[in-house]
């Protein structure tokens, strides 16, 4: 039953397209030609965006209704329009990236291929459904009126003279009826995969698009990556300023008190010195601590592989490390996916409560995959889902990671149902040495 079902709702879009779609592509086309055409006029520079975007808007629900009906994506080859300006140069900028962008002209094809061919794929099989009524509607007496008036009626190949040959269309428009259902989803997947042809990006335009978000891409990163290098400086420069450089000029201050001091009260002047002691001590630790945020001396003296181990051990919980790397990666890389791990790491002990992370590690086919898999609760939400998850504010660690590996082309992939597991990985293109 709901076979029969879906075969009779896919016939009646199929003549729902073949209606309103015939119709609105004619439309459309003659409307976009003659503002066009009016361009040399100067009315076209004014006609023309608004013929386009109406073009656009049709072609839009065509894709919709593709993906929504069959599972047939179209993508939208469109280029991006230059930022609307005030005036007349705004207009006939926009107007001329209009015409310059060879998705325009694709579409203009596509309304004649729709209003066509289209028209005739989308109209077969609904055609073939109604056939079943229609000849049950003869063989019920409605022939001998139709015959007195016009002297005979055919039905497909049948030529309905008397009632015998009324049951015979009757049988025959049963038979109609059953192809007509059997062929309705098919028929309209194929108008739907005619429509891709024309209304995909073609392979130029494509690798255009391709280039274009790229290259926007890659600007972001330089974006990102700039912001994120003065806001590390900054970090560098309030810790300097706020721990070790206050503990060493405490120091100076403890060191001068001692020199006075040395001869007149000895005794005070040792207990300054255990003091200034214990204040270079920590201002050492502190040191230590800001060079490891830097860059950690054990990932430049022993590699990746060594500096995520050393990271696990520290962590409060078990961290199971499988590392396979042949060699050493770029150093950035090496930065950029040793601060992503102990971000990620971090997390999980902090938000996901896990009770055990697993960290894989491995370089194959010219990237460096890494995988961190924890037994938590789950609901951690990837960067552009705007929502932060179980005990994750949106925008929180995630976001500043994938931004991190971005600045190398890097990608960022999550997992993480609600009740858990959440899995974490990452991709960034490198070479190992």
């Amino acid at each position: 039953m709901k076979k029969i079902s879906n075969a009779l709702l896919a016939a009646a879009r199929g003549l729902w397209l073949a209606i309103f779609g015939m119709a609105t592509s004619i439309l459309l086309f003659v409307l976009t030609v003659l503002s066009i055409a009016f361009t040399l006029l100067g009315i076209g520079l004014f006609t023309t965006p608004v013929a386009v975007g109406a073009l656009r808007a049709h072609a839009s629900l065509r894709r919709r209704q593709a993906k929504a009906w069959t599972g047939v994506e179209i993508p939208e080859p469109y280029r991006p329009l230059p930022a609307r300006r005030p005036g007349l140069a705004g207009q006939v900028e926009r107007c001329a990236a209009l015409l310059k962008d060879p998705a325009t002209w694709r579409d203009l094809l596509w309304l004649l291929v729709d209003a066509t061919a289209g028209t005739v794929l989308a109209l077969l099989a609904p055609a073939l459904v109604l056939y079943l009524p229609w000849g049950i509607v003869l063989a019920l007496g409605v022939w001998e009126p139709i015959d007195r008036a016009g002297g005979g009626l055919w039905f497909t190949f049948v030529h309905i003279t008397d009632q015998s040959t009324a049951n015979l269309a009757a049988a025959l428009g049963v038979v109609w009826g059953v192809v007509g259902a059997f062929v309705a989803r098919p028929l309209l997947r194929t108008d739907f995969l005619l429509a891709k042809q024309l209304l995909a990006p073609g392979p130029a335009t494509a690798r255009e698009l391709e280039l274009a978000r790229r290259v926007d891409r890659l600007t972001e990163s330089r974006h990102d990556a700039v912001d994120g290098s003065a806001a590390e400086l900054r970090r560098i420069e309030r810790d300097l300023h706020d721990g070790a450089q206050a503990r060493l000029v405490a120091m100076g201050m403890s060191l001068g008190t001692i020199e006075a001091l040395i001869e007149k009260d000895p005794a005070r002047a040792k207990k300054l010195v255990a003091a200034a002691r214990a204040d270079s001590a920590e201002a050492l630790t502190e040191l230590r601590d800001l060079v490891r945020g830097i860059h950690p001396p054990v990932l430049a003296e022993r590699g990746l592989g060594d500096a995520l181990r050393a990271l696990a051990l520290r962590m409060p919980l078990p961290v199971e490390v499988d590392v396979e790397l042949a060699g050493r990666a770029e150093e950035p890389v090496e930065a950029a996916a040793y601060f992503a791990v102990s971000e990620l790491l971090t997390n999980a002990a902090k938000h996901s409560g896990a009770r055990q992370v697993w960290l894989d590690v491995h370089h194959a086919d010219g990237m460096l995959r890494i995988a961190v898999t924890d037994d938590g609760r789950g609901g951690a939400a990837a960067p552009a889902d705007g929502r932060g998850g179980a005990g994750r504010p949106a925008g929180s660690g995630l976001a500043g990671i994938e931004r991190r590996i971005g600045t190398l082309d890097g990608v960022l992939a999550v997992s993480s149902p609600v009740g858990g597991p959440t899995l974490i990985t990452m991709e960034i293109p490198c070479t190992v040495r």
